[in-house]
């Protein structure tokens, strides 16, 4: 979706390979983009890993394969990837590649909502606050520590 791409363009400092890849996901060109990704990705790009995990998630460029969306959404996620934490909070909240896990989504939809970028914002918070009506109160309080727990060592 053109909204990845638009999420991710102006992290930073990026590689040759990355660019590339990222200009042939934003052409629809996700055959010649996914090696371009997937070797950035390996190197531990949490961008390329997003752009990765959501091409296998929707079978652009790559085959179809939850499992491995949800691996390089993971690595991406655990580096402070927003879009990679709301992605992989989707998965989570479907079951898709890992165990249907409310409490799981809502931990990753939090801290992706936490740091969503303005165009992102208002769906960010509203599929939260979706997932968040299927969970008891003690389980929103539990993905909700969870959440501090996670990104309080970045606040300090």
């Amino acid at each position: 979706m053109l909204w990845l791409a638009q999420s991710l363009f102006g992290a930073g400092a990026r590689s040759t390979a990355l660019t590339a890849g990222e200009q042939a996901y934003a052409r629809h060109e996700y055959v010649r983009a996914a090696p371009l990704l997937l070797a950035e990705a390996e190197r531990g790009s949490p961008d390329a890993q997003t752009y990765i995990g959501y091409m296998y998630q929707n079978g652009f460029g790559v085959p179809r394969n939850y499992v491995a969306a949800a691996g390089w959404l993971n690595e991406a996620a655990q580096q402070g990837q927003p879009t990679a934490q709301f992605l992989l909070g989707l998965l989570f909240d479907k079951g898709y590649g890992v165990p249907q896990d409310w409490v799981q989504a809502e931990f990753w939809l939090i801290l992706a909502a936490s740091q969503a970028g303005a165009k992102e914002r208002d769906y960010w918070k509203r599929i939260r606050d979706g997932v968040a009506q299927k969970l008891t109160l003690d389980q929103l309080a539990e993905a909700q520590r969870r959440a501090y727990g996670w990104a309080a060592p970045f606040a300090r």
